[in-house]
């Protein structure tokens, strides 16, 4: 089940059951099953906390995820800044609603086992997360 929250921040996330859709095709594909799985929108300064609290980091980024995953089934907690998501888009030249698409897939990819610590890794996902935003429901995009 993927469920969604928000903490310190007033957010208004549209599409719920279009992108638990979404992100459980992801997981199949992937050869996984989603399990419990949160998307906590939060802000800069709290996701700068859980940075610093729980992986000694000081510095903002779009997502910390936590991983409680067993066997194929994946779980975990997916906390996204939705201030440095819209700094991104910004950044980038992309549409917000895309961007934030891109970091809750991003999220998936992790508790599925993809990493990004080497250039290697970030380039391969980037391919994934690329390969499942083109497939997102047309009606959503």
């Amino acid at each position: 089940m993927i469920r969604y929250f928000t903490e310190d921040i007033d957010f208004a996330f549209k599409g719920k059951s279009v992108h638990s859709a979404w992100l459980k095709a992801v997981s199949e594909e992937e050869g996984r099953r989603p399990g419990q799985i949160s998307v906590i929108f939060c802000s800069d300064p709290y996701l700068l906390e859980i940075n610093r609290k729980y992986l000694g980091h000081d510095y903002y980024t779009d997502i910390i995820t936590f991983d409680y995953s067993e066997g194929d089934t994946i779980s975990g907690d997916l906390f996204i800044s939705v201030d440095t998501v819209r700094s991104n888009a910004e950044y980038y030249s992309a549409d917000f609603k895309d961007e934030l698409d891109r970091v809750i897939v991003h999220g998936v990819l992790h508790l599925i086992g993809y990493d990004d610590h080497t250039d290697e890794q970030s380039a391969e996902m980037r391919a994934r997360e690329n390969h499942y935003l083109e497939r997102r429901p047309e009606f959503f995009k």
